[in-house]
């Protein structure tokens, strides 16, 4: 139940707190006093679409607070808060949006950070809200059908999920199939090349690293002549066979000079040590150079075969990588993606397959759900045609009827084929006949505004009972109503209230007398709504307020015994359905 709702600067409130109570409670008031604002903030507090238009002139933002107190049958709305990050104290949860004059919107739930639409998934258990629009949006087929699955409840909603799952899996093949089947000529194309391209390196069979090892071979063997000549010159002038002076016969005349005195002095005897290492290190290098230019032969098939395997390995670089080990990787990619084309018609059955088990599914499934559906139409009309009767429509008579539509490629079921779509093959209609003997019409063609408004508030109370939320809400649903009709609207939102908290902006007194709270807004001198121009009224003031809604004028003395008489034949009827049990199906019993 919604305890209290704290508006700032939207529209034309600036501040205002409106304090709400269990049963049915009526705002009413002067056109364009801001009635609406109060839906229009209960809608941004349910996650709905943030304006930045709605922010008061003049303000930086606006911001709507809600506090919702929970019960055992909502607690799964507690549970949902606490996984969101937000806090549940006394069985209260806060709910806040705040919107900027530029247009950005933030949510809080229980006191944490939240998207918009983890308001509107909670919000959705705990209040439906209903304005005139709704009465449009009911005579469209998908409204109808949601309200018919609605009523039908439990048994419908587990096939119909079912049936979703395995209509989304559907087009899913159905998309996969199309794109392998139309682009086989481009997959063959593909496999081509791979394989041309797969044999071309399996006919070379390089081995990673290979490159860089006959780079160097081609060097060496291109320049050996040069090598061998360049490392002779360096052995012998490391240690030569013949008298030429050498570094190891000058190193060793050095050490054998040191040697001579080392015994004289430390020093001497340390730069002998030094000289002998150094000695030791010219004889090992001149033995490594001399290895190293035997060793260099010039080689010349050797050098054509090397040069030709590098121009090989070239081509295949070129072509699918920079170096042989990037060649491979290619290599190892396309033979995966060789298997994959070559396995493509393999797939093509496969999913011709499962699209044959998921059809035969889904018509198995779509059967059920007509079944399903067409029993609770039955119910459906029957009840609503009970509730229009106790809303001044005793001959009205509402029908709902299930249809199908031909279509070669549709579901094959009860001997035809139906198009299908992700709620089954049903097209479901609401037909009104508003009186003894008319002929049952689509509800755009055959209603009133008037009729249409109690055709879906007959609907709501019906349907409520078979999905009840705490809290329901209607603006101005009793548009195009008067006289007894609205009587009577004002009787059934009060049997309604028996059961759940309803809040009602009406303009009609009929209904207002009927409130277990009513509550009036008035403009402040300068057109503003502040927190004093939302007035919970007593007695006299709900005289005088339906009075100024009855004749325009609040101090008319027929006006005043009209609204007295208003509230005492809605005192009355409370009294009379106090002392009933609350129905569970049909109208709310009149006086």
């Amino acid at each position: 139940m919604i305890e209290e709702i704290r508006i700032s600067s939207l529209g034309v409130i600036d501040e205002s707190v409106l304090e709400l109570g269990p049963g049915l409670s009526v705002i009413t008031g002067e056109t364009g006093a801001g009635k609406t604002m109060l839906v229009t903030a209960l809608g941004l507090l349910l996650g709905g679409r943030a304006d930045s238009g709605a922010v008061r002139t003049g303000r930086r933002g606006a911001r709507v607070e809600g506090l919702v107190s929970l019960t055992p049958a909502t607690s799964a709305v507690g549970e949902a808060v606490e996984e969101a990050g937000g806090e549940v104290e006394d069985d209260r949860v806060l709910l806040a949006r705040q919107v900027s004059a530029e247009g950005r919107s933030r949510a809080f739930l229980g006191g944490a950070s939240v998207p918009a639409s983890a308001l509107g998934r909670v919000g959705s258990s705990l209040v439906a809200v209903h304005g005139q629009s709704d009465q449009h949006r009911l005579l469209r087929p998908e409204a109808q059908r949601e309200a018919l699955d609605a009523y039908a409840g439990a048994p419908l909603a587990v096939v119909l999920e079912r049936y979703r799952a395995d209509h989304a899996r559907l087009r899913a093949v159905e998309t996969e199939l199309r794109e392998v089947l139309g682009s086989a000529r481009e997959r063959a194309r593909e496999a081509d090349l791979l394989r041309l391209g797969l044999e071309e390196v399996e006919a070379l069979d390089p081995v990673a690293g290979e490159d860089d090892d006959l780079a160097a071979e081609e060097a060496r063997l291109g320049y050996a002549d040069t090598l061998r000549e360049g490392a002779e010159v360096a052995r012998e002038a490391l240690s030569s066979d013949q008298d030429a002076p050498d570094a190891l016969g000058a190193v060793s005349a050095a050490r054998r000079a040191l040697e001579g005195v080392r015994e004289h002095d430390p020093e001497a005897a340390s730069l002998a040590d030094r000289v002998a290492e150094l000695s030791y290190l010219l004889a090992d290098v001149a033995a490594d150079v001399a290895s190293y230019a035997t060793g260099l032969d010039t080689d010349p098939a050797r050098l054509a075969v090397v040069s030709e395997r590098r121009a090989a390995l070239t081509g295949l670089t070129r072509k699918y990588g920079e170096t042989v080990a990037e060649v491979l990787e290619w290599a190892r990619q396309a033979s995966q993606r060789l298997l994959l084309l070559d396995g493509s018609d393999d797939r093509v059955e496969e999913l011709r397959s499962e699209r044959l088990a998921l059809r035969e599914r889904l018509a198995a499934d779509a059967a059920a759900m007509t079944g399903h559906r067409a029993e609770a139409a039955a119910r459906l009309g029957g009840s609503v045609t009970s509730e229009l009767g106790a809303l001044s429509m005793p001959h009205a008579r509402l029908e709902v009827v299930l249809d199908r539509t031909a279509d070669e490629r549709g579901l094959a079921l009860d001997g035809g084929t139906w198009r299908f779509g992700p709620h089954g093959v049903d097209d479901v209609e609401l037909l009104l006949a508003a009186n003894t003997g008319s002929e049952p019409r689509p509800l755009g063609k055959g209603a009133s505004g008037g009729e249409l408004s109690r055709v879906m508030l007959a609907l709501e109370v019906t349907l409520a009972r078979t999905r009840p939320v705490p809290t329901f809400v209607f603006d101005e649903v009793d548009a195009g109503v008067g006289g007894k009709a609205a009587v009577e609207i004002g009787r059934r939102l009060a049997a309604l209230a028996r059961t759940s908290q309803v809040l009602v902006v009406t303009h009609l007194p009929q209904v207002a007398a009927y409130a277990d709270r009513h509550v009036v807004v008035r403009k402040s001198s300068d057109g503003s709504v502040t927190t004093s121009g939302l007035e919970v009224l007593d007695d006299t003031g709900r005289v005088q307020e339906l009075s100024r809604m009855l004749a325009g004028m609040e101090s008319s003395d027929t006006a005043l015994a009209h609204a007295q008489e208003l509230l005492d034949v809605a005192q009355e009827f409370a009294h009379e359905s106090d002392r009933q049990p609350v129905p569970d199906s049909g109208p709310t019993p009149s006086r």
